[in-house]
């Protein structure tokens, strides 16, 4: 590799990056990647235990970047707003900014720098992370290869890595209270990591006190959404979207779609963080 160029891949902690990372090592042994992770400190447990399972596959370090500023410092630079689709400062602060803060240096010494982000090729309408300077090079390698969803699950299962364990009741990697999760996601939270929940909770109800006009979960607070009928209502709606998409999904024998029903597929896919969830 030449000394003016560096290979970089971002994970997220997520089914598509680390199916990225394993894919790249296969077919791609000459290039010396650099891997690494943004870490936020508000990331699921599951989701450290799958970076480090990845880190033995791949035989080399995961790089940890970390934001010189925690989400509280932020949170409290936006007036306790708390992110949202609207305005996402999470994302801004938390990942993007930490990268460009690692490759500034390389870019300022003319180094061309190739990243490489786990975009499928059934994902026509997202764009990966816009590259500003003529000395970054953004590839993606899945789409340019039509390496789709099921493409994904094969390449993780065949590795024997497996899914992250946060995919039995989760659609995605990123912070324990992303506002992107459904409200099944916040409910299964609530169950599984009821400290991390409780914490969400205590954003919200500081940002509401502030002013803020979001709340974690689109039109009702974590404090509604968790009442006992609500949470029946959330399972039952849950159940019968997941029923009706069984009985819509047409089984392939030699593709198993039928394993890779998740979250996105049961409510539409929603808009989402490259960065965070990918």
């Amino acid at each position: 590799m030449s000394h003016h160029e560096k290979h970089v891949l971002g994970l997220s902690g997520g089914k598509d990056s680390a199916a990225l990372a394993i894919y790249m090592r296969q077919n791609y042994p000459e290039l010396d990647i650099d891997y690494f992770f943004t870490d936020t400190g508000k990331e699921l447990p599951e989701v450290y235990e799958f970076l480090g399972k990845l880190e033995g596959f791949l035989g080399k370090p995961i790089l940890r970047l970390n934001p010189n500023r925690d989400f509280d410092y932020w949170l409290k630079q936006y007036n306790n707003f708390l992110p949202s689709a609207q305005t996402r400062w999470c994302t801004r602060q938390l990942k993007l900014k930490p990268f460009e803060d690692w490759i500034k240096p390389f870019l300022a010494e003319g180094i061309m720098v190739h990243s490489y982000v786990a975009i499928r090729a059934d994902e026509p309408y997202r764009e990966g992370y816009n590259a500003k300077q003529d000395n970054l090079k953004i590839h993606l390698p899945f789409k340019h290869d039509g390496i789709d969803k099921p493409g994904v699950a094969e390449i993780l299962e065949s590795s024997g890595l497996g899914w992250p364990k946060y995919y039995e009741w989760r659609s995605r990697s990123g912070c324990t209270f992303c506002f992107y999760q459904q409200k099944i996601e916040w409910v299964r939270l609530q169950e599984r990591h009821p400290e991390a929940f409780e914490e969400a909770k205590a954003y919200e109800k500081d940002a509401l006190e502030n002013g803020s006009p979001f709340t974690w979960s689109q039109g009702e607070s974590l404090d509604e959404l968790t009442q006992p009928k609500r949470i029946r209502q959330i399972k039952d709606d849950y159940e019968k979207r997941l029923l009706k998409i069984k009985a819509k999904k047409r089984q392939n024998p030699l593709r198993p779609d039928a394993e890779l029903i998740d979250i996105d597929d049961v409510y539409g896919q929603p808009k989402f963080c490259v960065a965070c969830h990918k």
